[in-house]
Parts: structure tokens; sequence; C-alpha cells
């Protein structure tokens, strides 16, 4: 098992990031798709369930091509999938996964039965990033877990193939809001602002792959997926920030229906698309 907690500090509040981020997954997905791979939504509807409210999705992720090659090698075809299904009681949120490898979420795969599971928990909170435990492991977990800040405007850890300049917020400015560009020490700059909000997405991510031989070397892959996944997607939110900082949670809702649809005829078209897993 192995277990890693990404922080990461935005120059947004919590309530900006709920519409933010719902967003910026439409986007991915349709970016991703294409080609016989990609998203498919079976369920989106909200629920309310032993106290706990929220919006309830069920998720196919198509993944054919989008793993490592070791895998596809010994990986019968059907089960390159990952069926996802995630609460969203915002601030926090969960997901589980029925499939092969996750990129966000809880899962599990037919094929590996309970030989694979991913998990990721996610706490939103108002600050910059420096509450321990947030997530209320206990000790022997939490003694575990290795702590990964991700700096947004770092470039560090983009390889040249994935970098693009419109979503680079070492550069990016937004008209509507002022906000960025993000230089060296803006961190440190947000926590002395009055002006800007600030928030910190905690994303517990824990992935447990019981194959002996192939354990140590896909825990490390997927988490070094996960990183690289969080690290774009939160770079492109920020940089499209003037695209949806005046939607609405009912613009983003009829938003959904329609990503819905359009997913359905993208998948079976075109050519594939989006990040692929190095290795």
């Amino acid at each position: 098992m192995l277990i890693k907690e990404f922080r990461i500090v935005l120059p947004i509040s919590v309530e900006e990031y709920q519409v933010g981020q719902l967003y910026s997954v439409a986007v991915a997905s349709k970016n991703e798709t294409g080609g016989g791979e990609g998203v498919e939504v079976l369920i989106n509807e909200s629920y309310d369930k032993d106290g706990e409210k929220g919006q309830y999705t069920s998720k196919v992720y198509h993944l054919s091509s989008k793993v490592p090659k070791f895998v596809r090698l010994i990986a019968p075809k059907d089960s390159l999938q990952i069926h996802e299904e995630a609460w969203n009681a915002y601030p926090y949120c969960r997901t589980k996964l029925l499939s092969t490898f996750s990129l966000d979420a809880v899962l599990t795969n037919p094929f590996m039965k309970d030989q694979f599971m991913i998990k990721i928990e996610t706490w939103h909170k108002n600050d910059f990033g420096k509450e321990d435990n947030v997530h209320g492991q206990e000790k022997s977990l939490r003694d575990k877990t290795e702590v990964v800040e991700i700096d947004i405007a770092s470039r560090s850890n983009i390889s040249g193939k994935d970098y693009k300049a419109d979503q680079d917020p070492a550069i990016f400015k937004s008209e509507k809001t002022g906000r960025g560009p993000l230089g060296p020490g803006w961190q440190d700059e947000l926590t002395k602002s009055s002006v800007c909000p600030h928030m910190c997405a905690y994303k517990l991510v824990t992935v447990d792959f019981n194959w002996l031989g192939l354990q140590g070397k896909v825990e490390g892959m997927i988490q070094k997926v996960e990183q690289r996944i969080f690290t774009h997607f939160h770079r492109q939110l920020f940089c499209c920030i003037d695209e949806w900082i005046n939607l609405t949670m009912d613009d983003i809702r009829h938003m959904e229906d329609e990503t819905k649809k359009e997913l359905d005829e993208m998948r079976t078209t075109g050519e594939v698309k989006g990040m692929r897993v190095e290795g």
C-alpha cells in the first residue's frame, strides 16, 4: 500500500472552486474523449443519504491506450476500463471506482478483483495548505503517508510535451479577476494579501495493488500519474477562470447535461485524444 497526500494551494476561494472544478472536469472529459476511448457518464443526480447531501455520479473511463504497455500485455482488453462512483458532498468529496487503473477516486477492478484498489478523498479548505492530518488518519496510516505539495506555477514537474503556454499560471493574467501571473514566491504573497482569496485542496490518495512482483512498480506509477493529473488539472482550472468565474451551479448542471450528450457522440468518432501514461 502506498499513500500520499497532495496539497494544492490556489488563489481561488472554496466557493469559487466548486464551480471551477466542475466546469474544468467537463472540459477535461471532452479533451480526453474520442476514437473509442474516454469518458462515459451513466448517472449524474443529487443524493441525500445518512445525513450527507451532494451530487452522485457514475462514469466509465475507457482507457485501452492510456495505460502502460506492460499493463496492456497482462490485462484482458475488457479490463482496461474504470467504473467510477463519486459522492461530491462539497467541500468533501470521495470517489470509488471499479476497474483497472484510476485517475481520481476509489477503485477496484473486476479483472483484479480484491487485489487492486485506489481511493482518493479530498477536503477543500480555506487555508494555505498547512493543516496536518486534515483527513483524520489513524497514526499508523499517517506515519506511512507522504505529503506532496504541488505548486501550480512551477514547471519543474511539467514535461516538454505536456507544456501549454495558455495553461501556464506563471504567465497568465485573468481579465475578469485581475489574478495572476503567479511569479516566484506567489504563495508567500498570497498569505499577505487581504484582497485575493485562497484555498487548498487536500487530496489523500491510497493505492493498494496486491500482485507479487508488480506491487511496488504499479503503486509508484499510479501515484506519479495522479500527481501529473492533479498538476495539469489545476493549472488549467486557474488559467480558464475567466470562462467560469461568473457561472452559477445551475449553469454547471445544464453544462453537464450537454456534455454527457457530446461525450456519447465524441467517443465513437475521431481519434484517441488526451494524455497518455508514460512507460
